[in-house]
C-alpha cells in the first residue's frame, strides 16, 4: 500500500512538472519590460579616488551605488529615475547640502507646465519624502519618497528617489562633499 502512494505521488508531481515546464520555458523566452536587476559598478571606473565618499547613480539599472571614503562600506539601493532623457542630467556633481524633513517647491519648468502647483511643507504629501541631499546642480536632489510605487521606475522630473528608510540610512553615512556621478 505504501508503494502505491509513493508511485501516485511521483506520477502526480511528474505530471505537474510537465504542466509547469512550458510556462517556465515561455518565461525565459519572453521580453522583460521591468528592470529588476542592477548592473554592477566599480567606483574606479568613474573616479580617481573615493574622496569623502562616492555615489554612482545608474539611471539605466535604476540603482544608486555608495562607497564610503575608506572603501570599507559599499551599499546599493533601488531608485526612481527621471521620466525622460530630456530631464536626466548626467555627469559629475557633489552633495552640497542635506536636510531632514525637506519642503518641496516646484521648479520653474514645472511651474510652466503646472501653474497651479504650490510648495509642499514636510509631511506625508511631500514628494521629497523624509530626507534630501542636494546636489551642486540646481533643482537636482537625491531624496526619499512616500510614493513607493515610483521606485524602480522612470517617474521623476530629474531627481533620484529612494525608499524613505533607505534614504535615511544613506543620509546617515553620506557626508556633504560626497562626489556623485549620474550615468
Amino acid at each position: 500500500m505504501m508503494m502505491k502512494r509513493r508511485q501516485t505521488l511521483t506520477l502526480g508531481l511528474g505530471a505537474a512538472a510537465g504542466l509547469i515546464m512550458p510556462a517556465v520555458a515561455h518565461a525565459q523566452n519572453s521580453v522583460r519590460n521591468n528592470v529588476s536587476s542592477f548592473s554592477m559598478q566599480d567606483w574606479r571606473d568613474h573616479f580617481d579616488t573615493l574622496g569623502k565618499a562616492t555615489i554612482v547613480a545608474d539611471t539605466v539599472s535604476r540603482a544608486l551605488h555608495f562607497w564610503s571614503g575608506d572603501g570599507s562600506d559599499y551599499r546599493i539601493y533601488p531608485t526612481s529615475v527621471p521620466i525622460s532623457d530630456e530631464l536626466t542630467k548626467r555627469g559629475y556633481t557633489e552633495i552640497v547640502r542635506k536636510k531632514v524633513g525637506p519642503s518641496w517647491t516646484p521648479t520653474p519648468s514645472q511651474m510652466e507646465r503646472h501653474p497651479d502647483w504650490k510648495p509642499i511643507p514636510p509631511g506625508p504629501e511631500n514628494p521629497l519624502g523624509t530626507h534630501a541631499m542636494y546636489l551642486s546642480w540646481p533643482a537636482y536632489i537625491i531624496h526619499g519618497t512616500h510614493d513607493t510605487r515610483k521606485i524602480g521606475r522612470r517617474s521623476s522630473d530629474g531627481c533620484i528617489g529612494l525608499y524613505n528608510e533607505m534614504i535615511a540610512e544613506l543620509y546617515a553615512v553620506c557626508p556633504v562633499g560626497t562626489q556623485v556621478r549620474v550615468i
